[in-house]
C-alpha cells in the first residue's frame, strides 16, 4: 500500500489486483510433501536400442526382469540398507542390442561382411542367375609330357569336339605320319604346331561339366616359348602340371635344364594358388601302372613344389592318368587296370575342389592378352576384378583412352550382356583403334583406374644368375600379360638370411639365393598395383638370356608426376641460383 494514498491498489505477484491484504491475513503456505520410504529397487533408466546389422528377422523383445516385492518391511531395517537386487530371469534373455562403443566394433564388421555377401549374391544372380562356376586351368610341363593330348581328350570326352572331327584329325595325323598326335590337334591348330608337335602359342578352348565351366589354356613347354607360357599362366586359376611317367622322360624334364622346375616356379609367381599334378603315360610299356614309379615321381616332386611356395597338403594333388587312352580323366580307373589307386578321377576332382575367391565388388581391371581387328577393335583377356556390362564407359590404361564396350563374347563366341571377375572374354571396343593397343594394357574403371607408373620398389628373390647383379642391371619383366624391359637403378636393402631383417645400408650387389629390395624403372609407364592390394597385378618375373633370373612382388608405387615435380623443382632451384649469381 502506498503511504501517499492509503486507498490505492497494490500489485503483488501471484495475487489478484486489488486492495492490499494485511500479512497476518495471508494464507499459510502448504505443508511440505512427505516422500514415503523406498522399499523396492528403482526402475532402470530408459535406453535407446539400435538394431544395426544382425539378422533379418526382428529381434524378440526380452521380458522385463521380475522384481521381488517384499510383503512387509523388515522390522528394524535401517534406511541405509541396500535395496534388494532384481531377481534374474530363469530363461536366457535375447542378446542386448544396446548401442555401445564395443558393440559398434563387432556390429560394423558384421555389417561389412553381410553387405559384401549379399552384394556378391545379388551381383551373381543379377548377372548370371544360377549359372555354373567358372575356372581357368592352364596345362604346364616339359615338352612332350602330353599337355595338348590331355586337353584334346578332355574336349572330346566332354562333348565339345564331336567324333567326326576327331576321326578327321586322326586320319590327317596318320597321313602326316603323326598318328599318336591326333588328340593334340584339337588345341594345336597351326600347321607349324602340328608338323613339329610343339605348342608355340597359348591354345584356348572351353568345356563344361555338370558342375562347372572351364577355360583351357594350353601353354607351350619348350624353353624358347616361356614368355608365351607366362602369359597363359597369368590368366589361370588352377595349374595342371603334366608329368610323363615314361622312363627317362620325367628325369629329363625335372633335372637341371628341364622345364618342369621352371614352370612350377613361374605359375606360383603368376598367381596360381592350386596345382594338380597329372602323372601321365601310366599305360606306357615301361610303366604299366606301376605304383613304385608313381611314388618315385611323387617323392621327387613334392619337396620342390613345397620350396616354390605351395603347401603339399592343401594346394597340391597327385592323380595318375593316361591322356591318350582317357583312363582316369572322366571315369575312375577300373580295378582290372590299377588296383592301388581308388581316388577320384581328374574331372571328378576339379569339379569338387574349393572355388577360388573372386573380387566381384572391386573396381574393374582386365589385362589385355590379345588384340585384333574384326568389325572393330577386339581385345581378349581375363577379368581380374570387378564386372562389366555392354555399353559401359571405361578407360584403357596407361594411355588413358576413354572407350565404350560395344559387345562381349564368351569362349563359345556367344554374345552376352555382361561378364564378371574370372571370365575369359572377347570385348569389342568403340573409340580406339587396334594399332593403339598393346598386350599388357589394362581395361579399367574410370572411377578408380589402375596405377600407371614408371618407377616402383619391389622385393626380389634371386633364383639363378651366372654373375652378380649391380645397380644398372636390366632384364625383361613379365607382369600379368605384359613383357617390358626394366632397369634396376638402385639396390636399396638386402634381407639377412639368419634374422630375416632388412639392412640399413644398401648392398653393393646381389647374387644367387639372396632376397633384396630394389628400385625398378621402365622407359614407358606400365599398369601395375601393389602386391598387398591386387596380388595378381603386383607379382612379376625377371628373365634374362632365356632364363628366369628372379621373382618379385611390388611393395611401393612411385607416381610419375611426383618425379616430374621434383625435376621441375630442382630446375627452378638451379635457375634461381644462377640468376642470383
Amino acid at each position: 500500500m502506498s503511504r501517499l494514498n492509503p486507498g490505492a491498489y497494490s500489485f503483488v505477484p501471484g495475487r489478484g489486483f486489488g486492495p492490499d491484504i494485511p500479512q497476518t491475513q495471508a494464507q499459510a503456505p502448504p505443508p511440505p510433501l512427505e516422500r514415503p520410504d523406498q522399499l523396492e529397487a528403482p526402475r532402470p533408466a530408459p535406453t535407446i536400442s539400435l538394431n544395426i546389422g544382425g539378422s533379418s528377422t526382428p529381434p524378440v523383445s526380452a521380458p522385463a526382469p521380475s522384481v521381488t516385492q517384499p510383503s512387509k518391511p523388515l522390522e528394524g531395517a535401517s534406511k541405509s540398507a541396500p535395496a534388494p537386487k532384481p531377481a534374474k530371469s530363469e530363461t536366457t534373455a535375447a542378446p542386448s542390442k544396446t548401442f555401445s562403443t564395443e558393440k559398434a566394433k563387432t556390429d560394423t564388421a558384421a555389417i561389412a561382411q553381410e553387405v559384401k555377401a549379399v552384394a556378391d549374391r545379388a551381383v551373381l544372380e543379377d548377372l548370371f542367375g544360377t549359372l555354373k562356376e567358372h575356372l581357368n586351368i592352364v596345362f604346364i610341363g616339359h615338352v612332350d609330357a602330353g599337355k595338348s593330348t590331355m586337353g584334346g581328350n578332355l574336349l572330346y570326352i566332354t562333348g565339345m569336339v564331336d567324333k567326326r572331327t576327331m576321326e578327321k584329325y586322326e586320319r590327317e595325323a596318320k597321313e602326316a605320319g603323326r598318328e599318336s598326335w591326333y588328340l593334340s590337334w584339337a588345341l594345336d591348330s597351326t600347321p607349324q604346331e602340328r608338323s613339329k608337335g610343339k605348342t608355340v602359342e597359348v591354345g584356348r578352348a572351353y568345356f563344361e561339366t555338370e558342375q562347372r565351366r572351364y577355360t583351357i589354356l594350353d601353354a607351350p613347354g619348350h624353353k624358347t616359348f616361356v614368355p608365351s607360357m607366362i602369359s597363359g599362366a597369368a590368366q589361370a586359376d588352377v595349374a595342371i602340371l603334366v608329368i610323363s611317367a615314361r622312363k627317362g622322360e620325367f628325369e629329363t624334364g625335372f633335372e637341371k635344364g628341364g622345364q618342369t622346375r621352371e614352370h612350377i616356379m613361374l605359375v606360383k609367381t603368376a598367381g596360381v594358388s592350386k596345382v594338380v599334378v597329372a602323372i601321365n603315360k601310366m599305360d606306357d610299356p615301361t610303366v604299366q601302372w606301376d605304383k613304385v614309379r608313381y611314388d618315385e615321381i611323387k617323392d621327387k616332386l613334392t619337396p620342390f613344389i613345397k620350396m616354390a611356395g605351395f603347401n603339399p597338403k592343401t594346394d597340391v594333388t597327385f592323380i595318375p592318368v593316361s591322356a591318350y587312352t582317357g583312363v582316369n580323366l572322366k571315369d575312375r580307373i577300373p580295378s582290372s587296370v590299377c588296383t592301388w589307386h581308388d581316388g577320384p578321377s581328374f574331372l571328378e576332382y576339379i569339379d569338387h575342389m574349393p572355388m577360388v575367391d573372386r573380387k566381384l565388388n572391386s573396381p574393374l581391371m582386365m589385362p589385355i592378352s590379345e588384340k585384333y581387328k574384326d568389325m572393330g577393335t577386339v581385345v581378349v583377356g581375363k577379368i581380374e576384378s570387378g564386372h562389366l556390362r555392354k555399353g559401359d564407359s571405361l578407360i584403357l590404361m596407361p594411355n588413358k583412352v576413354p572407350v565404350e564396350v560395344a559387345a562381349i563374347h564368351t569362349e563359345m563366341e556367344e554374345e552376352v550382356n555382361q561378364a564378371l571377375s574370372g571370365d575369359n572374354v572377347r570385348i569389342r571396343l568403340r573409340g580406339v583403334d587396334d594399332e593403339d593397343i598393346s598386350p599388357g594394357f589394362v581395361l579399367t574403371s574410370p572411377l578408380k583406374p589402375i596405377h600407371a607408373v614408371r618407377q616402383f620398389e619391389a622385393q626380389l628373390a634371386i633364383l639363378e644368375h651366372k654373375s652378380i647383379i649391380c645397380a644398372g642391371y636390366s632384364a625383361v619383366m613379365h607382369v600379368h600379360t605384359l613383357a617390358e624391359e626394366v632397369t634396376l637403378p638402385a639396390l636399396l636393402h638386402y634381407f639377412d638370411k639368419a634374422t630375416g631383417r632388412k639392412s640399413k645400408k644398401p648392398p653393393q650387389y646381389a647374387k644367387k639365393g639372396q632376397k633384396i629390395v630394389a628400385l625398378l624403372e621402365t622407359t614407358q609407364p606400365i599398369c601395375v598395383e601393389k602386391f598387398s592390394d591386387y596380388p595378381q597385378l603386383g607379382r612379376f618375373t625377371l628373365r634374362d638370356e632365356g632364363r628366369t633370373i628372379a621373382i618379385g612382388k611390388i611393395t611401393k608405387l612411385i607416381e610419375t608426376h611426383t618425379i616430374e615435380e621434383v625435376t621441375e623443382g630442382v630446375a627452378a632451384l638451379s635457375t634461381s641460383n644462377t640468376t642470383s649469381n
